[in-house]
């Protein structure tokens, strides 16, 4: 055999060997669902203030790093903080309403009991006073029997009237001070009743106490509300606030980015999600950086996707899109990738485009060590 033919077989040999490596990595992706229609998405928190107020102070730029805590943006304090003065002074008169009250309580149930008292003496003494009446009453009847017998003289007869008369009216006199006693107690009761209707619980759970004290508080989170912070670790984007602005409460201003929640969506074609299950190992691989691969794993499949077809249209008939009878578009369902290592080099940042392939079958295997990007043809 010539040496030339030897070196054909050689090159040849190589060069079959060389292909058949290729098409087995290709193969391995080719098996594996792929799809160049990913997308980095994360967390955009919405910084929306709780009062409203014009923007005094703007603590931060626009793409600029915030940590959790950290202020952004102050309101003008000086409304809430008269609202706050005037809330302690209102807490204030009520204390000395209160105080006001619980007293008119203590001297109305001081009257109360003295106007029992009262009533008892009288009670008491409408006693003694009734039995002498008796008696007076008795001793004139009989007097007024034996006179006419000769057995009583006219003139004892007289003075028995006479006693008679004055018993009598000392019992009236006692029974209209007994009636005055009764009456006066029953409007001490009344007045004490007022009283404590007045003044509602007593103690810490009195309603208007409660009542001050929380204008207090919430005139003490308005003031803290005043001031701004980053809730999470994340990147201020799109910043169009300006000093002087008017923040309305419950309006956002400013949106932030949580820099602990990137994730990425693959939006695989349907016929290609059947053997995708969550916890697959995953390579991501981004356009930003192409020869950089992300380890990740399939966090979860979307349960469904927005309908075109069969939506309300006109006169409330179903809106229906012409289509080909013979040609059938997959739909494309979002599969959630949770990245697990993202290398220091990489900056993740929402909407950027992504590959992303899923390796089937691997969910219950460990890591397997280093991951190879996308091939630059399926990225």
């Amino acid at each position: 055999m010539s040496h030339t033919s030897k070196k054909l077989i050689l090159t040849s040999a190589v060069l079959l060997l060389a292909v058949s490596v290729l098409l087995v990595k290709y193969w391995n992706y080719i098996i594996n669902p792929w799809t160049r229609d990913g997308q980095v998405r994360a967390q955009v928190i919405q910084i929306t203030p709780r009062v409203t107020g014009p923007i005094v102070e703007l603590s931060v730029v626009d793409n600029q790093f915030v940590t959790a805590g950290q202020h952004l943006f102050q309101i003008d304090p000086s409304t809430f903080i008269a609202s706050l003065n005037f809330a302690r002074a209102e807490l204030d008169k009520t204390h000395d309403d209160i105080e006001a009250l619980e007293k008119q309580v203590e001297a109305s149930l001081a009257l109360q009991k003295q106007r029992n008292i009262v009533v008892k003496q009288a009670a008491l003494e409408i006693k003694e006073i009734e039995a002498r009446f008796n008696q007076a009453s008795a001793q004139f009847n009989r007097a007024r029997e034996l006179v006419p017998k000769g057995a009583m003289s006219q003139r004892a007869l007289e003075a028995a009237q006479a006693d008679y008369a004055v018993a009598q009216a000392r019992y009236d006199e006692a029974r209209i001070k007994l009636l005055e006693a009764r009456v006066a107690a029953k409007q001490a009761t009344a007045d004490l009743a007022r009283d404590r209707a007045n003044l509602g619980v007593e103690g810490n759970m009195n309603p208007r106490l409660r009542a001050a004290q929380a204008k207090l508080q919430e005139a003490e989170l308005n003031l803290k509300f005043t001031q701004v912070l980053a809730p999470v670790d994340g990147y201020v984007t799109n910043l169009n606030l300006k000093l002087g602005n008017q923040a309305v409460a419950n309006r956002a201003v400013m949106a932030l980015i949580d820099v602990n929640s990137f994730w990425v969506h693959g939006f695989f074609r349907e016929n290609y999600i059947a053997p995708i299950r969550p916890g697959d190992k995953a390579v991501v691989t981004l356009m930003t950086y192409p020869d950089t691969p992300i380890k990740g794993e399939v966090e979860s499949l979307a349960w469904g996707i927005a309908q075109h077809d069969g939506s309300v249209g006109n006169n409330l008939l179903p809106n229906v899109s012409p289509t080909f009878e013979w040609i059938r578009l997959a739909q494309r369902v979002p599969v959630r990738i949770r990245l697990l290592a993202v290398p220091d080099t990489i900056q993740l940042r929402v909407g950027t485009t992504a590959s992303v392939m899923v390796m089937t079958g691997t969910s219950e295997q460990e890591d397997s060590g280093p991951v190879e990007a996308v091939p630059r043809p399926l990225q």
